[in-house]
């Protein structure tokens, strides 16, 4: 039905419950010839420290715990209803979850990764990023990063798109975000829904320039948007589709939105931000997860490349 051919599922190794494996199933079924991959990344640091023993010795112990985890992750897929659609499973040995993932997506062509995601504690968030955020920067691919949520027939689907943005790769991460939300409406017969937020008045602004009217600002700035909205939903949508322009951050008017509507799955951009700014700012994305009971389908920019591309 979409593009999803190759599917990854990153397992989660602390659960026997795998929401993302339950929901790669589902969209394979909906596939011609879809097929999945279970990964599983596993790492125990005490099997470094064990200098007594030789490199092969400490290469035999990872290899019998790797092959151990691989029995639980064949049992956990047995008991899982998978349609009849044959998964693959992979247990790899790595310390950091997101590149065994990213570099699984490179050296074998995944067109979608599906993850579960647990909130994260606000401080470590700031101090450690977790592996969630470091996907969701790095991927080259979508990633769906799946809560315990599901998808019904007739539910909603919102696209969030940023409509006063002048610069080419906005507008074109907006279409690819549209074409993303009719595919899944078409999918799962759900009912679409467009977001964008506009910022309100600046109050520095208003405090340092007394003839500064930040009313009729925040109309020439919210009917710029309202015509943008319009015009790019026009555009791009043949079926109905409902719209929300609201006044805010794009991080709490998208939670706000799908909580509202009770949204199934929440689709937007992500421009792969790194470095000291994604260390201070973050991303859209990564400040709208844990605000959502939802999915959340992240897309980057066509001429994104993921700094582990060679």
């Amino acid at each position: 039905m979409i593009k999803y051919r190759n599917i990854l599922v990153v397992i989660d190794p602390l659960h026997d419950t795998q929401a993302a494996l339950s929901r790669a199933v589902f969209l394979a079924q909906k596939e011609d010839k879809a097929k999945i991959k279970a990964l599983l990344t596993i790492y125990d640091f005490s099997y470094e420290m064990t200098s007594m023993l030789s490199g092969e010795e400490r290469e035999a112990m990872r290899s019998g715990v790797i092959e151990e985890r691989n029995v639980w992750l064949n049992e956990v897929i047995a008991a899982t209803n998978t349609a009849g659609i044959e998964i693959e499973t992979k247990v790899v040995w790595n310390n950091r979850l997101y590149e065994s993932v990213i570099e699984e997506v490179l050296d074998f062509g995944h067109d979608l990764v599906v993850k579960a995601t647990h909130p994260h504690p606000t401080l470590q968030s700031i101090i450690f990023t977790p592996n969630d955020w470091h996907i969701l920067r790095k991927c080259p691919t979508p990633v769906l990063m799946v809560k315990e949520h599901d998808w019904p027939t007739e539910g909603k689907i919102v696209a969030a798109i940023h409509a006063g943005a002048e610069d080419e790769e906005h507008h074109k991460l907006n279409e690819r975000i549209a074409n993303e939300a009719k595919d899944l409406s078409k999918l799962l017969d759900a009912n679409l829904h467009v977001v964008t937020a506009y910022p309100a008045a600046p109050v520095n602004i208003a405090i340092e320039l007394p003839d500064f009217d930040p009313l009729k600002y925040n109309k020439n700035v919210m009917e710029f948007h309202k015509t943008a909205l319009n015009k790019f939903v026009e555009e791009q949508f043949e079926q109905v589709v409902t719209t929300h322009l609201e006044e805010g951050l794009p991080d709490d008017v998208i939670p706000e939105v799908a909580n509202e509507i009770d949204a199934e799955i929440v689709i937007l951009g992500t421009s792969g931000r790194s470095g000291f700014s994604a260390a201070l700012i973050g991303n859209t994305a990564e400040h709208v997860i844990d605000q959502l009971d939802c999915d959340l389908l992240a897309l980057k920019p066509q001429n994104f490349v993921s700094p582990f591309q060679k």
